[in-house]
């Protein structure tokens, strides 16, 4: 448990520092086989895994989850209005102008939906024997979650960076989103771990997750080749995450 939240604050603090000396254009070169990839690995993670495992929990009731998954699917859709698409490593900015332009423009509900989405991919990660599968393959979905943190944190960072003029403004907004899925992965282990496995909260929120990874997932991987062309680089990155997530569950 410690270590998979170690992973997760390096991975975005890491991501995010990055973003002070990789200049955009050349990170933009290695984010596109990196994107291929992590959605290719959540993807098929999500198909293989928790989908499977939210029906064997409700299997009286499967429909509920699958309200949860159209639920989760819509939800990312709104979110991704207010975070701009940072989550698939876009930057949208226009740069502050003088000592204080960009102080009033800190996007703080781009921010927060970042936070929601990044909160409910920790909560899934539960590590307990009662959950059954999850715990098999609890380090599986932290290494998909912190795979796709990367591009977000690097967009995001560059995103504050552009809007609030300095690199030291970015580390209060990059610190709250590395910060979200380590408070989503306490609060389920430990604040509500008994009410999430007695009452079949559980299946509801892997069934949530679930059409959030199909959203974003798929998003990714059409975004990857909006010319419809073969890319090898992209074809390679795509089909290794796709073996990995196979390997791995």
């Amino acid at each position: 448990m410690g270590f998979a939240i170690f992973l997760l604050l390096l991975t975005v603090l890491g991501a995010g520092a990055a973003a002070a000396w990789v200049p955009v254009a050349q990170g933009s070169r290695w984010l596109k086989p990196l994107l291929a990839f992590s959605g290719a690995y959540l993807f098929t993670l999500t198909v293989t895994h928790i989908l499977p495992e939210a029906l064997q929990l409700l299997p009286e009731q499967p429909t509920r989850v699958g309200y949860w998954v159209l639920a989760g699917f819509f939800g990312q859709l709104l979110l991704e209005v207010l975070s701009q698409g940072v989550e698939h490593g876009h930057v949208h900015h226009e740069p502050a102008h003088g000592a204080h332009a960009g102080v009033s423009r800190v996007p703080f509900l781009l921010l927060a939906a970042l936070v929601v989405h990044s909160f409910l991919e920790g909560s899934i990660l539960v590590h307990t024997p009662e959950v059954g599968q999850i715990s098999q393959n609890f380090y599986a979905i932290v290494v998909g979650v912190a795979l796709h943190h990367v591009p977000a944190a690097f967009a995001l960072a560059t995103l504050l960076r552009l809007r609030l003029g300095s690199f030291r403004r970015v580390w209060p907004g990059l610190l709250v989103f590395a910060l979200a899925s380590p408070v989503g992965i306490v609060f389920s282990n430990y604040v509500v771990l008994s009410k999430l496995l007695s009452s079949g909260l559980y299946a509801s929120l892997l069934g949530l997750v679930a059409g959030n990874f199909l959203h974003v997932s798929t998003t990714i991987l059409f975004e990857t080749s909006p010319e419809h062309r073969l890319n090898w680089p992209k074809l390679g990155a795509t089909l290794a995450g796709l073996l990995l997530a196979l390997a791995v569950a």
